[in-house]
């Protein structure tokens, strides 16, 4: 809850700030507010680092979160927008596409990229395709990042809720374990009694 409550107090500031330009409304007085929520995930996979607000410009932090995924998943836009970079930065390969609602969203640690600068991608395209992600971080990742108005965002905000089917696996209960159902308890502990 306190991440979110940063992160929200970091948007908030960010709007407070100069108009954004890129992917804004051009009628519009300003930024709009992002579509959080709306976004569809870059990836399928589980959040093995969430973000984790800088403590300033060089700060140490977690400028995005990374999703567990096998090297060469196709990563994939989360919503529509235009490619503004798309090559290596320190010898990695890395994707960005400024969406109209004035976020940037990052793709990183790529094995190689499906798109270039100018590009338009819609929702779902594959931009890029994901590598071994952070240096010395098991397992395989996307590191997935935001910004608005310049200033780093928690990207969990902008993302659609997932569904839980699929992530959570029942185990089987082995003869003699408890069932977890009363009633079972209930009748072995009379059936001890009959006698």
């Amino acid at each position: 809850m306190a991440r979110a409550s940063i992160s929200l107090a970091l948007v908030a500031a960010a709007l407070a700030g100069p108009p954004v330009t890129s992917g804004a409304n051009p009628t519009s007085q300003g930024p709009s507010l992002p579509s959080y929520g709306t976004y569809a995930w870059p990836v399928a996979g589980p959040v093995i680092r969430p973000f984790e607000l800088p403590s300033g410009p060089f700060g140490p932090g977690h400028r995005g979160m990374d999703i567990g995924v096998p090297v060469g998943t196709p990563a994939r836009a989360s919503a529509d927008g235009t490619v503004a970079f798309a090559g290596k930065v320190a010898g990695e390969h890395h994707v960005s596409v400024d969406h109209p609602d004035g976020v940037r969203t990052s793709y990183s640690y790529l094995s190689s990229v499906a798109v270039r600068r100018g590009d338009l991608v819609a929702r779902g395209d594959v931009v890029g395709f994901t590598g071994a992600g952070h240096a010395g971080v098991e397992p395989a990742h996307l590191h997935f990042g935001a910004r608005l108005a310049g200033q780093y965002i928690d990207p969990m905000l902008l993302l659609e809720r997932r569904s839980l089917v699929g992530l959570i696996h029942l185990a089987r209960i082995e003869d003699g374990e408890p069932s977890g159902d009363p009633t079972v308890h209930r009748r072995e502990s009379m059936e001890g009694q009959v006698g």
